[in-house]
Formats: structure tokens, sequence, C-alpha cells
């Protein structure tokens, strides 16, 4: 149920409004009576009726005011918000529910048309790519593809408009790469290097590939693999194979190719008919990647300087088969994702209040990783049966408190590099090139003074979300796009 607060900025100029209306309504009347009737009519009646409409003003004016300076209105529920719900006689419960179901919920039929369609165009740019054979003197697609985050794991807020994939690519014949971890930048995110073996017969006979891909790092007296030149490449080879594959999809919905700053490659698709409910446009995030063994992945690092060649690892088998072994333990009516959505939907709504560089350090710090990542420790030092669905509220507020501690110890740990190794089932592998490295920190590129903010940001917005809802996009519908979809009234 929604929350009403009196405006009386609002308020009082309506009723000065609607009360000189009616003054005038009955002079008009008056008039018109007095004309048609004796001239020597009684003036008085007149009068009096005037004196008690504004008498009638007055007493209403003060009673208005008496009212709204009286403790545990709204004016002051913004102070005390508790008190606000109870006297109110809504719960944060109850204003948690039906947000939910207005702004944060999915439709599954709408989320479920969105994925088939995506792994669809997917698929059919793999195909064309795919080669059996290695190539000579060039990267080449795989042939498969990997869906990972949020879409995919049943946590997506607002509405199913961005999907990312891993393509994974093949190196060229006869070319080994090394892949070693950078230890100049130890406590951060995992970052690798792709290197030549010294001495490498191949790189001496493939100059153009290596001018192409490859940079001469003289320190070491390596070659390492350019993560700039690979995305180049994969913009220009997805552009070729999207031209291939075009034609059946253009009938009912346009496509496009873009190359960002951030050197990512956007597949937008937008539809031309009810191709996709409600007309949703969606980006999708093509990622290429080369295989580390057990199921992870390296991918361009977006956090290293230029010319450092650097890569960040994946491990997109491993969490979902985290997540499913944790989906088996925890009850059939668990809260865990609904919890996962609502902390996403606090951070958004809160973010939206704030500067331009203000918002880009919230978002930084509280990037969907994070919270994914601290959710999952969560997850993993609890009993499963706390996470029903009556003790939403309380896995809520656990998961907040357990949030900002990280945040004031300045450290959110990999959940899988040094996180919470001691809890992960057997069924977790790791490659043998990460699983000794040192514990991963999440955090450790942000500066004290942006812990700090986000720390009380969060705090803050914990404690006064009834008017962050109520200032929060009010015409949001539940696919976030304005657009209502026909198949929800039939779920």
């Amino acid at each position: 149920m929604s929350v009403y607060t009196l405006n009386l900025r609002l308020f009082w100029p309506l009723v000065t409004c609607i009360l000189t209306a009616l003054l005038l309504l009955h002079q008009y009347i008056f008039r018109g009576s007095e004309d048609q009737g004796n001239d020597c009519a009684d003036q008085g009646p007149g009068a009096v009726t005037l004196f008690k409409y504004i008498l009638a003003f007055i007493l209403f004016y003060f009673f208005i005011k008496y009212c709204s300076t009286q403790p545990g209105t709204a004016r002051r529920g913004f102070h005390k918000v508790p008190e606000v719900h109870g006297k109110s006689g809504v719960s944060k419960r109850e204003l948690l529910d039906d947000h939910y179901e207005r702004h944060v919920r999915l439709s599954p039929h709408v989320l479920g048309h969105s994925k088939a369609h995506v792994a669809k165009l997917v698929s059919e740019l793999v195909r064309v790519g795919r080669t059996d054979v290695p190539p000579e003197s060039s990267l080449a697609f795989r042939g498969d593809f990997i869906q990972i985050g949020s879409s995919y794991e049943e946590h997506k807020v607002g509405s199913p408009d961005c999907f990312d994939i891993i393509l994974p690519l093949r190196a060229p014949r006869g070319l080994k790469m090394e892949a070693g971890v950078c230890t100049d930048k130890p406590g951060g995110p995992p970052l690798c290097t792709l290197n030549t073996p010294r001495k490498a017969e191949w790189t001496r006979r493939h100059k153009a590939f290596m001018d192409t891909f490859m940079h001469l790092h003289n320190a070491q007296s390596i070659y390492r693999m350019s993560p700039d030149s690979v995305q180049r490449w994969f913009y220009t080879a997805t552009q070729r194979r999207l031209a291939a594959v075009r034609y059946p999809f253009e009938q009912r919905c346009s496509l496009s190719l873009s190359f960002s700053e951030e050197q990512q490659v956007l597949l937008r698709l937008t539809p031309r008919s009810d191709y996709v409910c409600c007309h949703i446009s969606m980006g999708i995030r093509l990622i290429p990647a080369f295989p580390l063994g057990d199921g992870a992945f390296l991918v361009a690092s977006q956090q290293g300087q230029q010319g450092e060649d650097l890569w960040t690892v994946y491990f997109p088998r491993q969490e979902q088969r985290l997540l499913a072994w944790l989906k088996g333990r925890l009850p059939p009516n668990s809260c865990h994702l609904k919890c996962l959505q609502l902390l996403k939907e606090v951070r958004n709504l809160s973010g939206e209040t704030l500067d331009q560089q203000s918002g880009a350090e919230w978002g930084g710090v509280l990037s969907s990783y994070a919270l994914k990542t601290a959710w999952l420790h969560l997850l993993l030092s609890t009993p499963p049966e706390t996470w029903d669905e009556c003790n939403l509220v309380d896995r809520l507020d656990d998961l907040l408190r357990s949030l900002r501690e990280s945040l004031q110890s300045r450290a959110l740990c990999h959940i899988l590099l040094g996180g919470v190794s001691g809890f992960l089932p057997d069924s977790i592998v790791l490659p043998k090139l990460v699983k000794e490295t040192v514990p991963s920190n999440l955090w450790a590129e942000f500066s004290d003074v942006t812990l700090d903010m986000v720390s009380a940001r969060l705090a803050y917005s914990w404690n006064h979300l009834p008017r962050l809802i109520r200032l929060g996009r009010p015409q949001r519908t539940s696919l976030g796009r304005g657009v209502r979809c026909k198949y929800i009234d039939a779920e």
C-alpha cells in the first residue's frame, strides 16, 4: 500500500482558489436575485453569509495548522521513520512488498522471451563465425557463448533491457600463450597477462599477427596480448558476422553495433513490432574472452592503464555452480533473490539524488558485482532456514549491516579468491594459476573518504527508505519503460 503525505504548499493555494470561486458564485447569485426582487430588499443576509464564509475559512485554517504541527505527522515522519509507519498502519515489510511488486519485480514472461530472443541472435552470430580448425595467423570464434550477469541469475531489477554474453576466442594454430598473475597491484581484483614464451619460433614466423595483436615489453623481452587490439578486431569481426545474419532479423527488429569509449562492444536490438513484449529496446554486451581452464576466462580489464595489457579473470562456471548449490540448500520459499534485488533498488533510488561525481563513486563502490559478493558472503555464513520469506526485512537489515562493516574495514574479499574458501562446496574448482593468489579486495582502488561517504549514505538510505520511495521514479511501471506488458495480468 502506498504512503500519502499532505503537501501544504499545494493545499493552501487550492483551498484559497476554491473559496474565492465560492465567494464569486455567491455574489453572482445574490446580485441576480437582487435584480429580480424589490429594489428596497434588505441587504443584511448577504453580508451575514459573507461573514460566515470568512469565519469558516479562519477556523479551518487554524485546524489544519494545528494538526500539521502535531508529533507523528508526515512533516516529522522524515526524521522518525518507524513511528510514522506504526501510526499510519504501514510497516516496512508492507512498504517493501508493495514497491517490489510495482517497480522491482520482473515479469517472468517478458524476461523469458527477452532471453530467448537474445540467445537466438547470438547463436546465429557464433554459428557463422565458428571455425572447426584453428586459424593460421588470426583469432577466431570458438563457436559457443556463456550467458552471465543478473538477467540470467534471476536478480535483475526493473527491466530486462541489458544482457552480458561471453564469446570465447581461439588463438592461432601453434601459438602458445602463458597466463601470468600481475604482482604489481596486489590486493585488488585479479589481474593477469597473456605472454608468449621466450624465444618462440611462432612469433618470428607470423610477424603480421604480432604487429597487430601483441606488444613487446622490453623489461621482460616478451610479447603480451593487447586487450585493445583484441577488442578492435572483435568489433570488426562481429560487424561482418552481423551483416551475414542481419536480413532475417531486420524484418522484426533493427540491429546496431557500437564500440564505446570503454572499449566495449554493444549490440542494440530495437523491435519493430511485437517481436519482444512491450517493445523493449535491449542492449547485448558482447565480451571476447580467452579460456583459462576449469571454466574460467580472461577478459580485457578496464582498470589497467594504457600499455599495461592487463586481463581480469571471470569465473562464470564457478559462480553458476555456487548459486545452484546455494539454491538447493535454501527453503523453497526463500527470499534470498528478493533481498538482493531490493538492495540494488535501495542503491538506485539513493544514487538518483547525487551529483555526477558522487553518483559515479556511489555506483562504483556499490557495483552489482560488489553487492552480489556481499550477498554471497552472508548466504554462506548464515543458516539456510533463516532465509525464509517471512524473514525478508531481517535478512535485508543483516545484509546492509554487513555491507557497512565491510566499508568501514575497507575490504570486500572476492568470494572465490581468499574470501570464504572454507564454506565453498567441493564442486567449485579454480584454475591453478589463481588458486594460490593473495586475497582479492574489490574495493582496493577506492579511497577511505569515498568508502566513508558510501557507508554514511547507505545508512541514511535505509533509515529514510519511505522518503526515497516516494521521491524516486513515481511514473515507472513494473517493466521500467512506461509500457505495461499485456501478459502480466494473465500470470
